[in-house]
């Protein structure tokens, strides 16, 4: 993509900036990026909201659920009882959505995942019982592991297009222009 995804920009703000500003809503107590890959570029050039706290993975390479692991120690130090899972390259997700992983999540589900058209989308809701799965996953695997593994646990929240809208490509950003 030429650079941190996190920086491409979407309307007049950028990926993450978007992402972190959709999530600011009182049911979640907090908003933490974690950076990987060029973490203090995208820290200076984000304009993330100062509400956001940031989180720096520096084993990054490892892949995504490494930054899902540093995510998770900084909910545990904020005492939390469920963490949501929004990968940058989504930047389409709606308010609605958000609300509706967050109302599965308040209603007990242990996993909130929007699904459309029978596909799972984001963000990913996890209540805190599941976090020692999340870190006992493969790093190969993933989150998907968990979901994977424990079907019983998974409630699938309706949603919208927008939880599927992933960014990964220019020509999925030249869709994101239309």
């Amino acid at each position: 993509m030429g650079g941190p995804k996190a920086l491409l920009p979407v309307g007049e703000t950028t990926f993450l900036a978007h992402v972190c500003r959709l999530l600011e809503r009182p049911a979640i107590a907090a908003v933490v990026a974690v950076l990987g890959a060029e973490a203090e570029r995208v820290r200076a050039q984000a304009s993330l909201p100062g509400t956001v706290t940031v989180a720096v993975n520096e084993r990054w390479q490892d892949g995504m659920l490494s930054s899902v692991w540093r995510g998770l120690d900084v909910a545990e130090a904020l005492d939390v009882d469920a963490v949501l899972l929004h990968p940058v390259d989504n930047p389409l997700v709606t308010a609605a959505t958000v609300e509706a992983v967050l109302g599965a999540l308040a209603g007990g589900a242990l996993v909130a995942v929007p699904s459309h058209a029978g596909r799972r989308g984001h963000p990913t809701g996890f209540s805190r019982v599941t976090w020692p799965a999340l870190r006992a996953a493969p790093l190969e695997r993933g989150a998907r592991f968990v979901i994977a593994s424990n079907p019983a646990w998974v409630v699938h929240v309706p949603a919208g297009p927008d939880c599927l809208a992933d960014i990964d490509t220019p020509a999925d950003r030249r869709l994101l222009r239309g």
